[in-house]
């Protein structure tokens, strides 16, 4: 079997692709569902057990599609420096961020990346844009 692709060095997913991959966190976490439904009207513990369901089926296919690493291998809430010639699209700058760096900090968010991407495409004569077929319960 051939490796799979790094994020770095693959080409950019098609859209075809990526529906493909928002098919199926719906299938799996009902993603979109949970996207699209006006929440302000439920409890928190509504809320909070909907999200379990989410969180679990999402999870599973992040995993079985992507190796996610943090870009900054530090420690939430550790004391980090932001050295002279960062990359601005791995580091994003919050706060008082006044002068030049480098920038001495607290590590908010350590950032994710993807070290590995194994997305495959919808099936041949599927439609891509079908992201959750409608469902109808027969009596």
């Amino acid at each position: 079997p051939a490796p799979a692709a790094t994020a770095k060095d693959s080409v950019r997913a098609a859209p075809d692709t990526a529906l493909h991959l928002l098919a199926q966190l719906q299938r799996e976490g009902r993603f979109i569902d949970f996207c699209e439904e006006e929440i302000a009207s439920f409890s928190d513990a509504e809320v909070g057990a909907a999200a379990r369901t989410v969180h679990g089926g999402c999870r599973k296919v992040l995993r079985a599609n992507l190796v996610l690493k943090p870009v900054r291998a530090d420690a939430e809430g550790a004391e980090v420096t932001v050295p002279e010639g960062f990359d601005p699209t791995s580091v994003r700058l919050t706060g008082n961020v006044v002068g030049h760096p480098p920038f001495r900090g607290t590590l908010r968010h350590h950032g994710w990346k993807a070290d590995s991407v194994k997305l495959s495409p919808p099936g041949a004569g599927q439609d891509a844009t079908l992201l959750a077929p409608a469902e109808v319960e027969l009596p």
